[in-house]
């Protein structure tokens, strides 16, 4: 039975459709595994068990009367704190949200519902959903399956930590700085982060807010490739106003085998130093790749500066979560600002010219990005993808002393700061390209996962090759120590 707590959703969904397991059992596996494992990792803290067995209980008599509710029929799956579910909290770590109930499901989990899945948990995530660890001081700190002393990763961290070592089927999340990528490479688990606006982030805010925010995307995690296509599959499409009028259709990978694929290879850039063992696997499955058939370009790339793609995305990164300042941080913000020199490009002050960005420089600023959009897509014409890193290590070990800004990890024994793994995320984050991840193998026990970047709208071309990546480098590995 244990082994069913690290079977693909999609595995899982077969199965309970012809009846081998039922959907109560496979709730209470979960469960149960949820109540043995979790008062250790800390990843699912809101947990809805009660209604969850309601629902699995209706979805085993559904089918006995022979109706399927969607492709994920009875399948558990948890989901982001951030994510609106009506009667559960929605705080995303902040104390004066403790109180705030949800009233209505996000668009998110009423599509997951509509699929079949019995959501029973709530995953945890870092303050603001602003960090590459998930804590908080609602409710503490989430450590990674492979090793707690590191981070599982964020924000998606506790759903990322969830997935691993088999506490759940299925994870939805949120990414505007790695935050669905940097999870699943740390906890070596596959995530998406969709083309920017096909899945509608409605019920995914803090309270108030509707608006979509730039470069943020919401997708899905799981532990298989075929899994995230069914969960995008069930979440992406239009919502509201723009139900209206358009409907989406993401085209379909025409690539299925290896030598189908033509794709560039980046595994290293100046602006970010990286770990060199990580980097070796990466390369190591790279290789596999190109044996297997895949056609490998090691020089290709789009014809972008890398240095001004990331001064652009850490300037519209921070426009984009400026509205979350408090006065106070504004004023300190602009302050900031006000003693630094005309070229000071370290993070703080990149920062801070963010969060201050007037909207006659915003425009400007987009303008910078569409031309990139526009080099992405001439550069997508030639290559069918472009593979590279998420981060610049493998996990690392909890560190919640002071401001992220401030805080050091070891990149081959030299301390570096943390925000310079924002390069990787803004890279095709900025420009609201489609990114999946899929695990690459292990560097020194740790999981490393290999990011694939797409064109716009061709989601499905990077997820058919996470696939193939599941097939020949191997997909994912559960960590030691939770097979009982």
């Amino acid at each position: 039975m244990s082994d069913l707590a690290f079977e693909s959703a999609h595995v899982l969904a077969r199965r309970l459709h012809d009846r081998e397991i039922g959907c109560l059992e496979l709730l209470e596996h979960y469960i149960a595994r949820a109540d043995r494992y979790d008062g250790t990792l800390n990843a699912l803290i809101v947990r809805d068990d009660d209604r969850a067995r309601v629902r699995a209980r209706e979805a085993d008599a559904a089918l006995v009367r022979g109706e399927v509710w969607g492709p994920l029929h009875g399948v558990p799956m948890t989901i982001k704190e951030s994510y609106d579910i009506a009667g559960l909290p929605t705080t995303w770590g902040l104390e004066h949200l403790r109180g705030n109930i949800a009233v209505k499901n996000s668009v998110v989990v009423d599509r997951m519902l509509a699929a079949g899945v019995t959501l029973f948990a709530k995953s945890n995530v870092p303050v603001l959903l602003a960090d590459w660890q998930s804590y908080n001081p609602i409710y503490g700190s989430t450590s990674n399956p492979w090793d707690t002393g590191r981070t599982p990763g964020g924000s998606s961290g506790g759903g990322a930590a969830a997935l691993a070592a088999g506490m759940t089927a299925l994870e939805s999340g949120s990414d505007i700085g790695a935050s669905i990528r940097n999870p699943a490479h740390y906890c070596g688990v596959f995530g998406h982060k969709p083309t920017w606006g096909i899945v509608p982030p409605r019920g995914h805010a803090t309270p108030g807010v509707i608006a979509p925010a730039d470069i943020s995307a919401v997708g899905p995690l799981a532990r298989s490739a075929e899994d995230l296509e069914i969960a995008l599959d069930a979440m992406a499409g239009p919502y509201g106003l723009d139900a209206n009028c358009w409907r989406l259709e993401l085209p379909p990978s025409t690539k299925t085998e290896a030598k189908d694929f033509k794709v560039a290879v980046m595994l290293s850039d100046p602006n970010c130093a990286q770990d060199d063992a990580m980097t070796e696997v990466l390369e190591a499955a790279v290789a596999t790749l190109a044996r297997a058939g895949v056609r490998v370009d090691g020089k290709a790339r789009p014809a972008i500066d890398t240095t001004e793609a990331h001064r652009v995305y850490i300037q519209l990164l921070r426009a984009a979560t400026s509205a979350r300042q408090s006065d106070e941080d504004m004023d300190r913000q602009r302050a900031i600002l006000a003693e630094a020199a005309p070229d000071d490009e370290s993070y703080v002050v990149a920062a801070a010219r963010g969060n201050t960005l007037s909207h006659r420089d915003w425009i400007h600023l987009n303008e910078k990005r569409t031309h990139m959009r526009e080099a992405w897509g001439a550069f997508f014409e030639e290559y069918d993808l472009l593979l590279c890193p998420v981060a610049a290590s493998t996990a690392f070990p909890h560190d919640q002393e002071g401001e992220r800004h401030t805080r050091t990890i070891l990149i081959n024994n030299v301390p570096v700061p943390t925000t310079d793994q924002l390069f990787w995320a803004g890279y095709s984050g900025a420009v609201l390209l489609p990114s999946s991840v899929a695990p690459a193998g292990l560097a020194q026990g740790l999981p490393c996962g290999l990011q694939i970047v797409a064109a716009h709208g061709h989601d499905k071309t990077a997820l058919a090759f996470a696939k193939l990546m599941e097939r020949e480098v191997g997909g994912f590995v559960p960590p030691p120590g939770y097979d009982g």
